[in-house]
């Protein structure tokens, strides 16, 4: 964890903790995998309280969360095989900072339109989860929640 003032304190939004299973924390963010299967979907959060927008985190911070953002989306792409990643920090709806790293194949519910409300969600089998996460897991250095 950081000794950053500014991680103290912080909590994740009721709707991303919803929305989402945790599978670690990186050296700034926390690792979610949304729990719509349409779409191997992971979202990271930077733990800094009252984070809304980018430019909110410091500029060592910004660098740390496009690390994080790269090494999510070769990690994604590896284990899914996709064919196209969409990566946003769009917040309309959570205002809490957070970056979608979405796998897109073509053929899947939404493609080639945006995801959102595009399809219903579809939950997970538990089998199918767990194994999506491990290959995550052991392709990301994440610490345990």
């Amino acid at each position: 964890m950081s000794s950053d003032p500014r991680a103290a304190g912080w909590a994740l939004d009721p709707q991303l903790d919803r929305d989402t299973t945790a599978i670690g924390d990186m050296a700034l963010c926390r690792v979610l995998l949304s729990k719509d299967a349409n779409y191997p979907w992971l979202i990271l959060v930077p733990r800094r309280r009252g984070a809304v927008e980018i430019i909110d985190l410091r500029a060592s911070e910004q660098a740390q969360l496009m690390t994080e953002i790269a090494d999510a989306s070769i990690a994604l792409k590896a284990v899914t095989g996709c064919d196209k990643l969409n990566v946003a920090a769009i917040g309309n709806v959570v205002a809490q900072l957070h970056v979608h790293v979405i796998a897109r194949t073509r053929g899947d519910a939404a493609w080639p339109r945006p995801v959102w409300n595009a399809a219903p969600p579809r939950d997970y089998e538990a089998a199918a989860r767990n194994q999506l996460t491990a290959a995550l897991l052991q392709r990301l250095a994440l610490t345990p929640i």
